[in-house]
């Protein structure tokens, strides 16, 4: 097979995913560099549905608007993705690295940060009684995501089907794992912050009087 620049791997694992991200692994030929730009991508994607879709379709009031769910449904969920599906498979002996894992993974999101576009797209275009067609765009690039991601695991860690079913299963179980341990972590920073924050200012009021 010959060699790939990086967009025509991409091109190829979208596709022929079964054989492409084969061929990705054998070639090495991802790159953290695309993930980087993908997830960025995702990021605005989600915030450009939101904020910019025609009012017909705008599921989101303008009032509302806040940067950091579209962090947690991007950054976040796909570091926790990449960390919970590094940890599972290692216990299930698979060969993939951490950095293969990422690479593959946000290969596969590229569907659906594309459908998200192209509803933004529609949305300025199509009346509510047609909103059938900006749903059909969602879900298809939704499925192929979804597909993707499948071949992705699969390719990275050599599995077979089953054990690529169950290594997503607790994927998903470990991602809630972290992410509940994230927010506890979170929380228990911001109370010591706010402990030390209160006895700095408490000394410093000592010392003025």
């Amino acid at each position: 097979m010959m060699d790939f620049t990086q967009p025509q791997w991409v091109k190829h694992v979208l596709f022929h995913p079964f054989e492409g991200f084969e061929d990705l692994r054998w070639k090495k030929g991802g790159t953290l560099k695309y993930t980087a730009i993908i997830i960025v991508a995702l990021f605005f994607a989600l915030i450009a549905y939101d904020r910019w879709c025609g009012f017909q379709f705008r599921p989101l009031p303008d009032a509302l608007f806040s940067v950091m769910p579209y962090i947690m449904q991007s950054v976040v969920y796909f570091g926790a993705w990449v960390l919970g599906n590094w940890a599972i498979c290692t216990l299930l002996d698979g060969e993939g690295s951490m950095k293969n894992i990422a690479i593959y993974s946000s290969y596969a999101l590229i569907p659906f940060i594309v459908s998200r576009f192209v509803d933004v797209i529609l949305s300025h275009f199509l009346v509510q009684e047609e909103g059938i067609f900006f749903t059909v765009v969602y879900y298809v690039g939704l499925l192929w995501t979804v597909a993707l991601l499948f071949s992705a695991i699969k390719a990275v860690h050599q599995y077979t089907f089953t054990k690529t079913v169950i290594a997503i299963i607790l994927t998903l179980a470990a991602m809630l794992v972290i992410l509940f341990l994230a927010v506890l972590l979170l929380s228990l920073f911001q109370k010591v912050y706010v402990f030390a924050y209160s006895i700095y200012t408490e000394i410093l009021y000592r010392v003025r009087v």
